[in-house]
């Protein structure tokens, strides 16, 4: 009778586990909202022939023209070229970049497009010969 009872109802420690699932939940989610807030203050370095020629950021969507060869875009946080006067077009055919360290490579025209997180240096760490 006293299984009979309990059956079908919430115990003090179901509600207790309950509620710490719900807590590590939220908390989860918190931070990942933390987290992706910081990512979009990311920025975009644009480099021809290996020399600066500006850093952008990726919070503010706007169309930049690279030297008088190609286009490139940031929308939504993201960097995508949109044209090139190159050959080959593969900077063009690749896919829009966003998270640290990805890049974009026009070879022929010698322009690199990288993401940096907005904390780090435009300068290099460390070269490997």
């Amino acid at each position: 009778m006293n299984a009979a009872k309990r059956k079908g109802l919430i115990g003090k420690s179901d509600i207790i586990l309950i509620l710490v699932l719900l807590l590590a939940s939220l908390s989860i989610f918190a931070v990942h909202t933390i987290m992706s807030s910081q990512g979009s203050s990311a920025l975009c370095r644009i480099t021809v022939n290996g020399e600066l020629y500006g850093t952008y950021e990726l919070g503010r969507d706007q169309t930049i023209d690279i030297d008088h060869t190609n286009v490139c875009t940031i929308r939504d946080g993201k960097v995508k070229m949109i044209s090139a006067n190159c050959p080959d077009q593969i900077c063009v055919d690749s896919i829009a970049v966003s998270r640290n360290g990805e890049s974009i490579v026009c070879l022929p025209n010698r322009i690199v497009i990288t993401i940096v997180g907005a904390g780090e240096s435009a300068e290099y760490d460390t070269i490997a010969s």
